[in-house]
């Protein structure tokens, strides 16, 4: 193998360097760092991450070796004669001879040095990137491991030679250019949306081929590296990268910390930094990174390290330094501006921008220490609406609900709910007719679903509809519910301004459900729901995930920006922190569900205040009707045995609804004493009958009837505290039949692999 000693002068202001990155027997050699130190001459090579330990061996005639893995790369130490001299190496049998490059440590001796990766970043940025932490903290070299392709990481030095060369205070930069690729394999280019750490919609994305040159990192040995060859002798290294600015701050800088800190190491953390917007034909820059994520959860890990404080078996990845304990009392934050590594037209692919509000430290760094006009977030005022008593609407979807829908509207009534906003499609059992009828009484509002020549499914059809109704726009309490749905109020007289009252501030009310079973019951009789099913899912019950999911009463005062089926949506983020949201307990619900939350956890859920009932089963003759029907609000997924399965819950029993059946009764007499109102229950209830009779004489709904009404499955409604989520996923069958002969309350455990079956 030919001798490939570091390119260019030793000396200099700005210099070039070059990993060995050679492909030996199959393996790729990193480098290959020839060191010297007071016991004597050693050589140290640095395979790629991969490389079967066994695959590598020191000659016979080499000094001492020692062959460690770090983090599954090989790293082999062996004595040599003189620094500068190859040193033979064994990779899987065959013998080659690789050329040390010699450690450079001298240039950065006693200097305060960042150590960056660049993927993509400009010279420009690169320039004003060294300018800033110049300034700020201190800085006073830093060495760049550039990851383009040689001839463009050599165009990217020759433009920032000319940029940094009157750069002030900046004694040393090295860059650092590599042979071969070193990305992680199958990712896209970093800058790709898929890359960035909570980007919307990474399920849906188009992702384009691999590219090895520009994917995010993969070799993270390559900090040991540098360490080897630059930066082992600095005075302190704090590592971050070119789109990235640590905090400006009062007191020591990063470095001066590190090396006061006992164990010459502290912990940097990431928050990530976006534009608003980035004015059309302009390229990002620092100065547009102004807003952060209200919501975001935990920092980005990077490291600042005194490498003479350290202890010397110390190892330097990506995110930590092994062996080195940062004081935890001595974190310093650091913004990761994410327009210029992830560039895209619209910041909007690499962020929610409901999540964004502006930063103060960033704006001012911004304007003040770079100059910048960045595009500001639009100002935004929730409406106060006038005092009196507050007017609550409910928006909902129905098809073919005939039967159950005077129940539903009178109990909603006699709780205090105003009004009453309904869309209907392909109604057969006289639902339609009835809503019409009701609204000429003035008791709903009646639309046909205008989700036909759209691509929206009914129910999001019917809400983006429903946001220019004067109903709507003028309501002061706003729930999107199903007619299924029952708001069970707990306290005072389980009314409407009894739960205001018991709520206080609170201007979103999340009521998580409780799912209700059949309680064995068969037929359809006509009886009240709140009366015949008496039976339901536990308070605590994860799985399945519908379990917990919730419907959310909310205050109409523009700080979402349209409907949505489980709560607002389109979190306007200059207002989020008017936002009071509790569970159905009166407990602040955390900001982490603000934009997207809509089912409960452990931490979230409560039921003391507020619960909604959750009929979405039935009798097992009316499933048959709903089974036939289609599901009204996802028209492409199918109501069968699954679907029974997973919502028939007949765990316990809990009637705290029933002490509203005589308030429910009398306005539903009051609804039903008006002859044109109970004439058209009469026609829904008998055509659901028809229907039913109809349906038992299908040979598959025969079966489907007798599954629902069997032994195994009345069993297994009281069981789903004992089963895993892949079990609701793959359906009953997968379930054995000695399993459903287990006693409800007896301790055990089921679950399967996902798409298991039984046979």
């Amino acid at each position: 193998m030919p001798n490939n000693p570091a390119s260019g002068s030793r000396t200099g202001k700005i210099l070039e360097r070059e990993l060995s990155a050679l492909t030996l027997a199959g393996e790729v050699l990193l480098d290959a760092v020839a060191l010297s130190g007071p016991k004597g001459a050693s050589a140290r090579l640095f395979f790629k991450s991969g490389t079967p330990r066994e695959a590598i061996a020191a000659p016979s005639h080499a000094g001492k070796t020692v062959l460690q893995n770090y983090g599954g790369a090989p790293v082999l130490e062996a004595e040599i004669d003189e620094a500068g001299r190859g040193l033979t190496v064994s990779v899987h049998g065959e013998r080659y001879t690789a050329a040390l490059s010699p450690a450079e440590t001298e240039l950065f001796e006693g200097l305060n040095v960042l150590a960056a990766v660049r993927n993509g970043e400009t010279p420009e940025v690169t320039a004003a990137w060294l300018r800033f932490h110049i300034e700020h903290h201190g800085m006073q070299g830093a060495v760049i491991f550039d990851r383009a392709q040689p001839q463009d990481s050599r165009r990217y030095t020759q433009f920032l030679r000319e940029l940094a060369e009157g750069i002030e205070g900046l004694e040393r930069l090295v860059v650092v250019h590599a042979k071969l690729p070193l990305g992680k394999e199958g990712l896209p280019e970093e800058a790709h949306p898929y890359n960035v750490p909570g980007a919307p919609g990474k399920d849906r994305m188009e992702i384009p081929p691999a590219d090895p040159w520009q994917a995010p990192l993969g070799e993270f040995l390559i900090y040991e590296i540098l360490r080897a060859r630059f930066l082992g002798r600095a005075r302190a290294v704090a590592n971050i990268d070119l789109f990235d600015l640590l905090a400006p701050g009062e007191g020591p800088n990063v470095f001066d910390r590190a090396v006061r800190a006992p164990s010459g190491c502290i912990r940097l953390g990431g928050v990530q930094a976006y534009p608003w917007r980035v004015r059309n034909g302009d390229e990002a820059s620092f100065g547009d990174h102004i807003c952060t994520q209200f919501d975001a959860a935990g920092l980005r890990p990077r490291w600042c390290l005194a490498p003479a404080q350290a202890k010397d078996s110390c190892i330097w990845r990506l995110i930590r330094v092994v062996g080195a304990e940062p004081d935890p009392a001595d974190d310093c934050r650091f913004y990761r501006c994410m327009a210029l590594r992830h560039p895209a037209d619209t910041v909007s692919k690499i962020v929610p921008k409901t999540s964004l509000v502006e930063t103060p430290e960033l704006l001012e760094l911004a304007t003040g220490y770079f100059q910048a006009k960045p595009v500001r977030i639009p100002e935004e005022q929730a409406i106060r609406r006038s005092g009196g008593t507050p007017r609550t609407t409910i928006v909902t979807t129905m098809k073919n609900e005939g039967p159950f829908i005077l129940e539903w509207l009178a109990y909603h009534r006699a709780i205090g709910v105003d009004d009453f906003l309904v869309y209907t499609n392909d109604c057969s059992d006289g639902t339609d007719t009835m809503l019409q009828m009701l609204q000429e009484k003035g008791i709903v509002q009646h639309r046909e679903n205008p989700f036909r020549g759209t691509d929206l499914k009914p129910q999001h059809a019917a809400l983006q509809a429903a946001e220019d109704e004067p109903v709507i726009t003028g309501a002061d309490w706003l729930i999107c519910m199903d007619v299924d749905e029952f708001i069970n109020i707990k306290c005072g007289e389980g009314r409407l301004p009894d739960l205001f009252e018991a709520m206080g501030e609170a201007n979103m009310i999340s009521m998580t459900w409780r799912l209700f079973g059949n309680n064995d019951v068969r037929d359809f009789t006509g009886d009240l729901i709140l009366r015949e099913f008496t039976r339901c899912a536990f308070e605590v019950t994860r799985k399945p995930h519908q379990a917990w999911g919730f419907k959310t009463l909310f205050r109409n005062t523009g700080i979402f920006k349209k409907l949505g089926v489980h709560r607002p949506k389109g979190l306007k983020p200059q207002l989020w922190e008017d936002i009071r949201w509790v569970n159905g307990s009166g407990k602040d619900m955390p900001r982490e569900m603000f934009r997207n939350g809509w089912r409960s956890s452990m931490s979230t859920y409560g039921y003391d205040l507020v619960q909604l009932n959750h009929y979405a089963v039935r009798s097992a003759e009316s499933f048959l009707v709903k089974r036939d029907r289609g599901r009204v609000n996802h028209v492409d997924r199918d109501q069968g045995l699954s679907y029974w399965f997973r919502m028939n819950n007949n765990a316990e029993e809990e009637r705290s609804i029933q002490r509203m059946i005589p308030a429910l009764e009398a306005e539903m007499a009051r609804l039903l004493a008006d002859p044109d109102i109970a004439a058209a229950h009469d026609y829904s209830c008998r055509k659901h009958r028809e229907k039913i009779e109809e349906l038992k004489e299908r040979d598959d709904m025969i079966g489907l009837f007798r599954e629902l009404t069997g032994s195994k499955l009345c069993k297994l409604s009281r069981m789903h505290a004992h089963f895993g989520a892949n079990v609701f996923l793959s359906g009953p069958e997968v379930i054995p039949d000695e399993i459903a002969e287990n006693e409800p309350g007896s301790d055990f455990w089921f679950t399967v692999e996902r798409g298991e079956t039984t046979h």
